[in-house]
């Protein structure tokens, strides 16, 4: 094992560190068995078994074999109370009895060996009037995915972890729409792709950020550290039907408009055939999060931890307004920052906002 562990590439070890794969758990593709950057890309923590110390314990000694046993443990690790379920012998479960330190095996006694069946009756009893109800109503429980898991686990860490500011801004779309129209054809031509609303709006927040350099910052866990970007890393929010997953733009402000639609459509492509690797979902510095080709009139999305703020963007829609003196119908587009109050000020906010609106609606300024 020792010999395997030091068969991996500086970079492989590099990012399995950055990601917290275990080089041990990982199959090296490259020459006897060198483990390389992409075998540690490509590891799928969720493929492998993991077990606790105990519960392995006593499927060794009751000769249970767990493959494809789903655990209920962090990241479905198999922990001792799914392979007491796997025990019929309800004498063998009454010997595990918990202590002032967690579960540990011990030499029943009458009273709990009697204590652990009646227990569990009580408990059958209980669930029963629960699957009744389910079965004869329309309803379906299923077990939640480890995508839905993830997502569920990070969501609720961010919404409750960070005290939150929201601001909304409406933007004019009148020359960005146009100035799309004209870039259609000569994009299409260089890169055989299609230039969309969301790639201009991209560009603009990536040639804000870098003035903005609270907006484009990272906390550290125990909020004790800011770290300041020097480069843009733009996460763009892809929802599938199984959640959500974030593609990162890696050196996006040192991208052309042709080149950021390439990598921006790439990314896109191979999230939806989920074929995206661990590395092209991590390292993102500021993310976007559009729902405006769903038509949503405005919404606030929640931080994509450890960035500091996410961009909200809903649709398009004419709207009359008010322009010297007149009242006038112009395509207006409402967008959401949600800001980390701990590194992000309201002050700050505003003055990216109000950078971010000039450039998109006078969009010729990106390529100046």
């Amino acid at each position: 094992m020792e010999d395997r562990k030091l068969r991996a590439t500086p970079a492989a070890r590099t990012l399995a560190k950055r990601l917290g794969v275990d080089l041990l758990s990982v199959t090296g593709t490259g020459y006897k068995g060198r483990i390389q950057k992409d075998d540690v890309a490509g590891f799928n923590y969720e493929d492998k078994t993991h077990v606790s110390p105990l519960a392995q314990r006593i499927a060794d000694i009751h000769h249970i074999d767990l493959k494809g046993v789903v655990g209920t443990g962090y990241r479905n690790k198999i922990m001792k109370d799914d392979v007491l379920q796997l025990i019929d012998d309800q004498e063998i479960k009454s010997r595990f009895v918990l202590d002032d330190y967690g579960y540990q095996m011990v030499s029943p006694s009458p009273q709990v060996a009697k204590a652990a069946p009646a227990r569990q009756a009580a408990t059958a009893s209980k669930a029963e009037p629960v699957k009744e109800i389910a079965a004869a109503g329309d309803s379906e429980t299923v077990p939640m995915t480890q995508m839905r898991k993830i997502i569920a686990k990070r969501m609720s860490e961010s919404f409750f972890g960070a005290p939150t500011f929201i601001q909304t801004w409406e933007i004019d779309m009148t020359e960005l729409l146009a100035l799309r129209k004209r870039l259609i054809d000569p994009i299409m031509e260089k890169t055989g792709k299609k230039v969309t609303v969301t790639d201009l709006i991209s560009m603009a927040v990536i040639k804000t950020l870098p003035k903005h350099k609270y907006i484009n910052a990272s906390l550290n866990k125990d909020a004790t550290e800011i770290t300041f970007h020097n480069y843009v890393n733009l996460g763009m929010a892809v929802g599938l039907d199984e959640g959500l997953l974030v593609p990162v733009v890696k050196g996006a402000d040192k991208m052309s408009l042709s080149e950021f639609v390439v990598a921006m459509k790439d990314l896109t492509e191979r999230t939806f055939a989920k074929k995206l690797l661990p590395d092209e979902q991590a390292g993102s510095t500021f993310t976007i999060s559009n729902l405006g080709m769903y038509g949503v009139d405005e919404f606030t999305a929640i931080i994509n931890q450890p960035n500091s703020a996410i961009l909200s963007v809903s649709s398009t829609q004419q709207r009359a307004v008010p322009r010297d003196g007149e009242i006038v119908i112009r395509p207006i587009m409402k967008v959401s920052l949600t800001a980390d109050h701990r590194v992000i000020d309201g002050l700050t906010g505003a003055k990216f906002m109000t950078d971010l609106k000039a450039a998109m609606e006078n969009p010729l300024t990106l390529f100046i």
